[in-house]
């Protein structure tokens, strides 16, 4: 009896797809962000924060992926950037081939950034590459201190982690600072940031991260 692996060969797949995503993106010189994290916490607001210190300085899109994915695009739009709802259904996470097709939506000559924010997930986006050049996980103190063990493999796949909400840690009884040292000790090279919505030192932090990947990206 011959055996077929089915997750392997979907993985396979969605990685081809993936590297052709990102080989357009680079021909064009936008810098793609794929931005994971649970429901709650806080990828919109963030993604936002981005959007509304840079887009006078770039050229900003992005792909709003959800379930239901017109709530978040309306949010994106009121900032006035393109926007494109990628709805995924019954599935829990974006695939390359999701992208490819919201990148044809997309004028690439006139985008210096992609935003995308994926599914609310910790577990399913970790196997499916996008063709993004950046992948953050963000993370909310509301989740619980022990949030990170429990999801380890979105933080050591992932090249920027986010704590957030820390202005409320001590309210929810939670040591963000544990969680720094949990996403350490999971992938000791990756950069840990901690963030408030509060707080503006904290954002431009995040907001410069972002940046600088664009600006690496122009000069490629």
């Amino acid at each position: 009896m011959h055996v077929i692996d089915m997750g392997h060969d979907v993985y396979k797949a969605n990685d081809k797809v993936a590297e052709k995503n990102k080989k357009k993106l680079d021909k064009y010189q936008v810098f793609s962000v794929n931005v994971m994290g649970a429901i709650g916490s806080g990828k919109t607001t963030l993604i936002e924060e981005v959007i509304r210190q840079l887009k006078d300085k770039y050229k900003i899109a992005v792909i709003a992926g959800d379930v239901i994915a017109e709530m978040d695009s309306s949010r994106f739009r009121k900032l006035d950037v393109p926007t494109i709802p990628v709805n995924t259904g019954k599935e829990c996470h974006l695939d390359a081939k999701l992208v490819e097709k919201a990148l044809d939506e997309i004028d690439l000559n006139n985008t210096d950034l992609l935003l995308i924010e994926n599914v609310g997930n910790l577990i399913c986006p970790v196997d499916f590459k996008l063709g993004e050049h950046l992948r953050v996980v963000i993370v909310s103190v509301t989740e619980g201190d022990d949030i990170i063990l429990k999801h380890p493999m979105i933080f050591k796949t992932s090249d920027l982690a986010v704590i957030n909400k820390v202005d409320i840690a001590h309210a929810v009884d939670v040591d963000a600072e544990k969680m720094r040292d949990d996403i350490l000790s999971l992938n000791p090279n990756v950069p840990v940031i901690l963030t408030s919505k509060h707080d503006w030192e904290s954002l431009e932090t995040w907001i410069s991260f972002i940046e600088l990947g664009v600006k690496e990206s122009q000069n490629r």
